[in-house]
């Protein structure tokens, strides 16, 4: 599936957002200069301290997966009071 890169995380839905994961996760992109976009794009709307070592140096404690990332980055976000994902 295609990726739209939105302003915020809050621009996005969950579902969405799982998506953009996906492409970067399975690198279902058209170039790798593309992929670079989107984990920069990933890293600066998350916010979280550890970046895109989210997706390549996952804790232990979660799944390694772009749904284990998705879940590891709400539960951040609601911890720091951040805003979500659009509801949609």
């Amino acid at each position: 599936m295609r990726v739209t890169t939105k302003n915020s995380i809050s621009d996005y839905t969950e579902k969405e957002f799982l998506t953009l994961i996906e492409n970067i996760y399975f690198v279902n992109t058209e170039s790798e200069e593309e992929h670079r976009k989107w984990v920069n794009h990933f890293s600066e709307i998350i916010e979280h301290p550890r970046g895109n070592g989210l997706i390549y140096y996952p804790n232990k404690n979660r799944p390694d997966t772009p749904e284990g990332v998705v879940q590891e980055v709400k539960e951040w976000r609601a911890q720091q009071g951040k805003p979500g994902f659009k509801v949609g």
